[in-house]
């Protein structure tokens, strides 16, 4: 038996030190390094203990213990980091050897740097890894993009490491350069629409309704076993029920009503207008998110600016139905925007994207897993070229019957000042979507009155201007 091992990997946060024992608990031999000695000598000492793990305190050191060729994965700060250890590692890689980058990093780095290493024979892959710590360490959603032959290198490690649903690990080949990063942005961008609706939900309960966080928890666990099954529902519930061990009052309840972010919604809402692909729910999701952490500001607001006073009053359990369909309404909408994005990517880059893969990539071990994604998978298995998911069958018919209740949530709240801005993007973008004419008409003739933009006609062919000032 060599004495070599079968990978590497390098940066022992919380991630890294899970990955590493998933991997190793899989029967692979791998070696760590940190940047810090001591995180190293006490991963070793203690959680990896008794596991095939080898430490490494130089980078040399960790080059001369990997057989060829050699397969590091990083799992270090995306950014600026990510370009200091490829410089540092650089010296001691050769033609062949392979860099996997296991981080959060923005697909325009990993592409730069799939180029960059390419031109000196190293193999690049952009990883994408859902699930958070947890799943690091039981099993993620892995999204690889890159070298095809290097992935086919790695595939054994990152298909045993992967979650599994439905009998099949939730990792495949993504595409080249930086696809597999574009993926996680997008399925990041995803999770924000998605708990913001959830949010949204939440807040209309509590608000509107006047329920306690003890008679929403069950809402939400019914719902968890129905159409809505997902990790994030079921969390929910989870947090619903937990109570503060200091004060016995609902935890939730006193936690601060300020949302931190990483950037990768935004990463995603920003790439969405360069492509000029409409993400209103994903987006408004993001700017909630903004909105508060002006806690300050709006508390102060709160008692200087009106609102409508009026109460709700009906029937708890029919609108209850009615906010699940909604959310059920909106959810469809949310993802019909991340995978239309997903399909301008790969337009513009030249990647033959496979969505209803994608779909099933996300079917376990990442945060949006949902049962749902099988009616995505499905989608898309009955057409691949599918323009946008809202015009496939399955989802068509799923929006004539929950639209209805997305409208009547909607106007609830807003006729009692509750804001609801992805519940609200969701039904503007799901009816902008299914009108043949929009007033864009006027905006174009406003754009050639003052800036001579020209502009098309209906009912002939060919490009127009109009002296609009000529009697």
């Amino acid at each position: 038996m060599t004495d070599k091992y079968d990978l590497a990997l390098i940066g022992l946060a919380v991630m890294g030190e899970n990955l590493a024992r998933n991997i190793a608990g899989r029967g692979h031999r791998i070696a760590v390094y940190n940047r810090t000695a001591d995180r190293t000598r006490a991963f070793l000492a203690g959680p990896a203990a008794g596991l095939p793990i080898g430490a490494a305190y130089t980078l040399a050191d960790l080059a001369a213990m990997l057989a060829r060729p050699r397969k590091i994965f990083l799992m270090v700060k995306a950014g600026q980091p990510v370009d200091d250890m490829l410089a540092a590692l650089r010296p001691h890689l050769e033609p062949g050897d392979i860099v996997m980058d296991g981080g959060n990093s923005h697909y325009p780095d990993t592409r730069r740097r799939h180029a960059a290493l390419a031109a000196e024979g190293i193999r690049y892959l952009g990883v994408g890894v859902s699930g958070g710590e947890e799943g690091a360490l039981t099993g993620p959603s892995i999204m690889p993009g890159g070298d095809p032959d290097a992935y086919a290198a790695v595939a054994p490690v990152l298909t045993s490491i992967a979650a599994r649903a439905a009998g099949r690990p939730c990792c495949a080949y993504v595409g080249p350069d930086g696809a597999g990063h574009y993926v996680k942005m997008v399925h990041n961008g995803i999770e924000y629409g998605d708990m913001q609706l959830i949010a949204e939900a939440y807040a209309t309960m509590k608000d509107l309704l006047g329920m306690s966080a003890a008679e929403m928890q069950p809402v939400f666990a019914a719902w968890n076993a129905g159409r809505l099954q997902s990790y994030l529902i079921e969390i929910t519930a989870a947090i619903l029920g937990h109570a503060d061990p200091l004060t016995g009052r609902p935890l939730v309840d006193l936690i601060l009503d300020k949302a931190g972010q990483k950037g990768t919604g935004k990463w995603t809402s920003q790439d969405a207008l360069d492509l000029g692909v409409p993400v209103p729910t994903i987006t408004e999701a993001v700017f909630a998110r903004c909105l508060s952490a002006y806690k300050d500001e709006r508390v102060a607001a709160a008692g200087l600016l009106a609102g409508p006073r009026d109460t709700w009053q009906g029937d708890r359990a029919a609108f209850l139905a009615a906010l699940e369909a909604a959310l059920y309404a909106a959810k469809i909408c949310s993802y019909a925007q991340g995978f239309a994005l997903l399909r301008a990517a790969a337009q513009n880059y030249a990647w033959d994207l496979k969505y209803g893969e994608i779909a099933l990539l996300w079917r376990g071990g990442c945060i949006i897993r949902a049962a749902f994604l099988e009616d995505i998978a499905a989608a898309y298995g009955r057409n691949p070229a599918l323009a946008n998911l809202l015009t496939d069958p399955f989802f068509t018919a799923a929006l004539e019957n929950s639209h209805a209740g997305l409208r009547e949530v909607v106007a609830a709240c807003q006729t009692r000042g509750i804001p609801v801005p992805a519940f609200s993007a969701s039904l503007a973008y799901y009816d902008g979507y299914r009108r043949a004419v929009l007033p864009a008409n006027l905006i174009q003739a406003q754009r050639d009155y003052f800036g001579a933009h020209t502009y098309e006609r209906t009912d002939r062919e060919g490009t127009f201007h109009t002296d609009w000032m000529k009697k």
